[in-house]
Formats: structure tokens, C-alpha cells, sequence
């Protein structure tokens, strides 16, 4: 400690005008004349620590802990109390070792006028002998930042990793907002918890849990972290404790521009926390995941064209393939085959295109006499061979298994590995709820399709979940939700073929004869040949009986026969 003070401590007080009043033991109150003046003091303190640190076991090293309030104080003959000396004081105490700890009034004054990476918000604290929560910030120097700080921008500058050819991300250790510090086991354990699941998504790179926590306690760049872990994504976030209540919130950040693609907030009891941190978790992946992709995709679409690879065109692929319309699916099918043609083992690639015959059989699109049934089984099967470990291949391949050639059993076991494989995945569950529900299994179809919705709840698929699980309704006999749900479904989408067709179908059979007869309009307009003829090709339900009740349902609605 001596020679920290005489060569360290006590000439960087002078140089930015502070007094030391007292020493107590291995501590210190200084007064200093602006906020300004003290957090570049603490700052260079903690720089130069840091840097006297390297190389020195942990056992023998010095380590401050810095607090700084602005505010009141009085003064009698060379000591100094007050609110303000004692505010400091409980910031230095929950300050980390070789880190600073700031009130809020403090932040406001000196906001912009460090040459240091920005404060981190701890959120009010619960300060010992303080009778309300006040908002505090923080800053870690260690080794890292002490050479920023210092002017030593190597680490900045140098050639970053090369990034992955697929979305990358890290996720970094949530920061435990709670004067509680046995909650950072809870916030160790959602991130954990968040990486493995992400990990379960063979199209997504991320790193691992022990590259994403040496970043602990740290004050973070962003666009540094991108650079050093060679990511294009990062996820941050922050847990907190209010007395029997835990919040967590989170945001995904494009780590080249430092945008904020995504952000969210989750709140739970505590009375079992492990169940709130997998919903946590459920909930956090599920929301990222769709706009990793959203992302990746804007990305895709603003290269220039002579400059794409196959998984460019993957994404350009499932950008036309949310939209839905007729040459939308057309696009994304001729896309599909283009990237499978960069890399033939493209599993994902191949089970989309299978999911675009699925479509376009569904929609009454499929060029009639034509070879695409020939065409949708050998993508199908390439699927299923090259995606044995690939979560999305196997659930499409599943989808057009099931629909189109009626092999229910297969399909299932093939969404049973898709889910195994991700259950994360809200694609898996969505397209074995329709299998479930043509294999005669509603109330199962009706629990996976929730499930998707829980999943993705602004997934460009909705609508098709609602319309699969309005089916799944309709065939249970419960057809006043299968109307309502069918409705929802036509608002969001308009030209979902299935949805205006559960949406005749139910209302008929609930004796809405009226509402029944303007969505048979609407299913005429999106396929002016459908006919009797072609309800099992739509509906391809396992059950005589089923079809039979569609048949009725439509006869009453209005098609003609």
C-alpha cells in the first residue's frame, strides 16, 4: 500500500485539485472541487493499479474500491460528514475491486467528459443506512481497459477475427442489478442456460460460455467484443431482485454498427426461480432467434448480386418464403435450389424447398401434370439424408413427409428429432401440430401449435400456426375457437388459403351461415378451382370421418359442387 500512495495515490490527488482529509487505516476521504476532477482522479488511480497488477499473483496484489457522491457536506476544523461523505462511503463498499462506483448525481455532472468507456447503470441500490434505493453506475479498470485508457489502442486496432459464415453471436454475462449478491448465481445461470440453447441451432456460430465470461464484471465495447470474438451479435442484459419479484431484461445488439436490433423485459416470482429461469430462457431464445434471422437477412439483401454465396441465397430465400404470396414461393423455391447448388450437403436449404411444396400443394399452386410431385420427393428425401443432426431439415422434411405423401408415422419420428435436436425450435413445433392434427392427435396438435406461438410470438409464420391450430379446433368439434382463431389468422394474413378455409369451415358448423359465406368468397379468390375434389389434397386428415365433416362444413358455406 505504501508504495502505492506516495508514488500513485497521493500525485494523482494533486494533479486533478483534491485534498486528502483523513486516511483510516488502508482507506481514504479526498474532497475534490468538481465531480469532473474526481472521477479522472479515480479513474487514473484505478489505471495505474491495474497496470502495477500485471504479472503479480492475486494473493500479494493491491486493489481499490472507489466511491463518488456529489452533494452536501459539513466541515468542522479539518474533517469533513454529511450525507455526501457517507453516500460515498456506501458506494465505495458495493464497488468491485479495482472499480469505480458513482451516484447518479455524479453521473449527470461528468457524463460525456471522460476519456474512459462509458459508466455502466447498476439501477437504485439498497445502501446501508440510506433510507431510499439510489441509482448508481459503475466502471471495472482492469489490465484491458487501463491500455485504452492510457492511449494504448493496439487491442482496438488490431486485425479482428474473421467472421463466421453463418450468424454469430456471443452472449455476454447478465449484469446482477440486486443489492443481493447471491442473485449472481441466477444471472450466471440464465446465460448459461441462454448459450445452450442458442447452441442447439446448428445454422447459428456461438461462443462459448467461457470465451463470453471472461468479459465479467467488466465494462464492455460492443464493437471491441465483436472484434475480439470474431461475432456479428452480441446479447446483453441485467437481472434484478425487488423483494419477491425477479426482472430480467435483455437486448440484442448488432456488434459492427452497435445498433439495438431487439429488446425485452421478463418478470417472475420467485417462489421457484429454476422454473423462472428456464421460462426466461425459453422466452429470451425465442425472441432472438427470428430476428437473428431477420437480421441476417437485411444483410443478405444489400450485397450486391454478383457477390452471393449459397447461404445468401438461403437467406434471400426465406425472405421471400415469409411473404407468402404465389411468386414469393415460387422465388424462394428457385432460391432454395440455387444455394443448394453451392454446397449439395445444404440440409437446411433442402428441407425448405420441401416446405415450398408443401406450400404450394396447400395453396392449390402445384403445376398439375407436371413432375413437382416426382421433384418434392427427391428434396424431401435429400433432406432427411443430409439433416440427421439438423433441427430445421428434419421438421420440413417431416411436413412435406406427412402432408403430401401421407406417411404420418415417419413424419412424426421426424419432428420427435427435430425437437429433441432444438425445442427451442418454434418451426419444429409448429409443423408437427399439423401433423398431429391429420394423424387423428388434436389435443396434441393444439399443444404443440401453442407452444410455437409461445416460442415466436412475431414469428412471419403466425398465421399459420393460428390457422393450423383453428383446424386442429375444427376437428376437434370445438368450432366457435376454431372461428375466432381462424379469424385472427385472415387479419394477419390475408392471402393464408388455410385460414380462410378453417374460417368457412368452422363458422358454418357453428351456424354463422353469414360470416361462413364471405370467407368461402375469400377461399374462391385465393383458388378459384378448388372444388370436393380437391378437400383431400388440402386436408389430408387420416380420418374418413373428418373429411366428411369438411365436406358438410363447405357444402354449407357455399362451394359449389
Amino acid at each position: 500500500m505504501i508504495w502505492a500512495k506516495s508514488t500513485l495515490v497521493d500525485p494523482t490527488i494533486a494533479a486533478h485539485r483534491g485534498r486528502i482529509v483523513k486516511t483510516t487505516g488502508d482507506g481514504m476521504l479526498v474532497e475534490f472541487a468538481s465531480a469532473v476532477d474526481a472521477a479522472r482522479c479515480a479513474v487514473e488511480v484505478q489505471r495505474g493499479v491495474a497496470v502495477q497488477n500485471v504479472g503479480v499473483p492475486l494473493n500479494v496484489r493491491i486493489e481499490f474500491r472507489i466511491g463518488i457522491h456529489v452533494g452536501d457536506i459539513i466541515f468542522d476544523d479539518n474533517d469533513i460528514f454529511g450525507d455526501g461523505v457517507n453516500i460515498a462511503a456506501r458506494l465505495e463498499g458495493i464497488a468491485e475491486p479495482g472499480g469505480i462506483c458513482i451516484s447518479d448525481d455524479a453521473q449527470r455532472q461528468i457524463r460525456g467528459k471522460l476519456d474512459s468507456p462509458p459508466f455502466e447503470d447498476m439501477g437504485p441500490q439498497n445502501l446501508k443506512n440510506i433510507a431510499e434505493p439510489m441509482r448508481a453506475w459503475r466502471l471495472s479498470v482492469d489490465a484491458k481497459s487501463s491500455a485504452y485508457l492510457s492511449g494504448d489502442r493496439s487491442a482496438e486496432t488490431a486485425q479482428p477475427l474473421a467472421l463466421p459464415d453463418k450468424p454469430s453471436i456471443a452472449v455476454l454475462p447478465f449484469q446482477n442489478m440486486s443489492s443481493d449478491p447471491e442473485q449472481e448465481y441466477f444471472a450466471d445461470g440464465t446465460v448459461e442456460d441462454i448459450i445452450t440453447a442458442l447452441s442447439r441451432y446448428p445454422s447459428l456460430f456461438v461462443i462459448a460460455r467461457n470465451s463470453s465470461f471472461t468479459y465479467k464484471g467488466q465494462a464492455v465495447d460492443v464493437k471491441q467484443v465483436g472484434r475480439e470474438l470474431g461475432v456479428r451479435y452480441v446479447l446483453e442484459g441485467s437481472v434484478r431482485k425487488v423483494r419477491d419479484r425477479v426482472r430480467v431484461t435483455g437486448q440484442l445488439i448488432d456488434a459492427s454498427t452497435g445498433a439495438h436490433l431487439w429488446a425485452d423485459r421478463f418478470e417472475g416470482g420467485l417462489e421457484d426461480i429454476f422454473d423462472l429461469q428456464d421460462d426466461i430462457t425459453l422466452r429470451v431464445v425465442g425472441a432472438i432467434a427470428p430476428k437473428l434471422e431477420q437480421a441476417e437477412i437485411i444483410r443478405a439483401m444489400r450485397k450486391p448480386t454478383e457477390s452471393l454465396d449459397g447461404y445468401d441465397y438461403y437467406l434471400r430465400a426465406m425472405s421471400n418464403f415469409h411473404k407468402g404470396g404465389r411468386e414469393d414461393i415460387s422465388e424462394a423455391l428457385r432460391l432454395f435450389r440455387k444455394a443448394i447448388e453451392f454446397d449439395e450437403k445444404f440440409s437446411s436449404a433442402y428441407g425448405m424447398a420441401a416446405w415450398c411444396y408443401v406450400r404450394r400443394r396447400a395453396n392449390g399452386w402445384a403445376d398439375e401434370g407436371s413432375s413437382e410431385f416426382s421433384e418434392a420427393a427427391q428434396i424431401t428425401a435429400r433432406a432427411a439424408e443430409c439433416g440427421k443432426d439438423d433441427a430445421v431439415a428434419l421438421a420440413t422434411s417431416g411436413i412435406a413427409t406427412g402432408y403430401m405423401f401421407e406417411d404420418f408415422e415417419l413424419a412424426a419420428s421426424l419432428m420427435d428429432r427435430a425437437q429433441a435436436l432444438n425445442p427451442n425450435l418454434a418451426m419444429a413445433w409448429h409443423l408437427s401440430g399439423w401433423i398431429r392434427c391429420f394423424s387423428g392427435q388434436q389435443d396434441l396438435a393444439v399443444k404443440h401449435l401453442e407452444r410455437a406461438v409461445r416460442l415466436s410470438p412475431v414469428d412471419p409464420q403466425r398465421p399459420g400456426m393460428l390457422a393450423a391450430i383453428a383446424v386442429a379446433h375444427f376437428a376437434a368439434g370445438r368450432f366457435e375457437i376454431a372461428s375466432s382463431l381462424a379469424k385472427t389468422a385472415m387479419l394477419e394474413q390475408s392471402n393464408n388459403f388455410m385460414a380462410a378455409l378453417a374460417a368457412a369451415g368452422a363458422n358454418a358448423m357453428a351456424g354463422n351461415l353469414d360470416i361462413a359465406t364471405i370467407a368461402m368468397v375469400r377461399v374462391r379468390e385465393l383458388d378459384p378451382t378448388f372444388c370436393f375434389s380437391k378437400v383431400k389434397d388440402r386436408l389430408p386428415h387420416r380420418e374418413p370421418e373428418l373429411l366428411a365433416r369438411w365436406n358438410d362444413a363447405l357444402r354449407r358455406a357455399g362451394l359449389p359442387e
